[in-house]
């Protein structure tokens, strides 16, 4: 499967912060399954990044098992300046895939890194030419379905047995940590910044 935004501007750019996320009944599930959270695909997933993968898209390119990214690009977690967490898988998974320290420096500061800068720290697989990323990622899905379609299923549950508990027990607590976010104001006034395009005021 290939997983790609519309388009060359953006992979996906997450939320629309202008909407209150928090009145559509059973909004964490919905999260949680639109984008692989915690029930990881057992076929094989490709993200072709054709542009912009911030937020909520960043965490569904984290559910992918290959990532092909057009150079220009940008990858990022902006939520902590919006009063949120990226509770959708990226504290959960930017750890267990890309490191500790580089980790930790996307999720605290929200900042964005180039394709060259995510290349290197693994967060994508290959990153190319725009015009190539919808090719190379074929290329992939091809050399993929040429191979044992039994051991390749094989292979993805092996490797991804030990991950899924581990995240299935993450996805509890963390959980209680966007409820009490939710509880206190910081959403409000991030949100409210994000759609005034102001930088947002915090009470500590």
């Amino acid at each position: 499967m290939i997983v790609t935004g519309a388009g060359d501007q953006a992979f996906c750019a997450g939320a629309d912060l202008s909407a209150d996320l928090t009145s559509v009944a059973g909004f964490d599930d919905i999260v949680a399954k639109a984008l692989l959270k915690v029930d990881l695909l057992p076929q094989p997933l490709i993200a072709a990044i054709n542009g912009h993968c911030l937020a909520g898209g960043l965490e569904l390119a984290l559910a992918a098992d290959i990532r092909i990214a057009a150079r220009g690009a940008k990858f990022g977690l902006p939520e902590v300046k919006w009063g949120l967490i990226p509770s959708a898988g990226g504290t959960m998974k930017l750890i267990d895939q890309i490191g500790y320290a580089d980790a930790m420096d996307l999720l605290l500061t929200g900042r964005s890194v180039d394709a060259e800068r995510a290349e290197r720290i693994g967060l994508v697989t290959q990153i190319c030419e725009p015009s190539l990323v919808w090719p190379l990622a074929l290329e992939r899905a091809r050399e993929i379905a040429a191979a044992s379609p039994r051991a390749v299923r094989a292979a993805k549950r092996a490797a991804l047995v030990a991950r899924a508990a581990h995240y299935a027990g993450q996805e509890i607590e963390e959980r209680r940590f966007v409820a009490e976010l939710w509880a206190c104001d910081d959403p409000k006034a991030g949100a409210a910044a994000f759609v005034n395009k102001r930088a947002p005021i915090y009470d500590d």
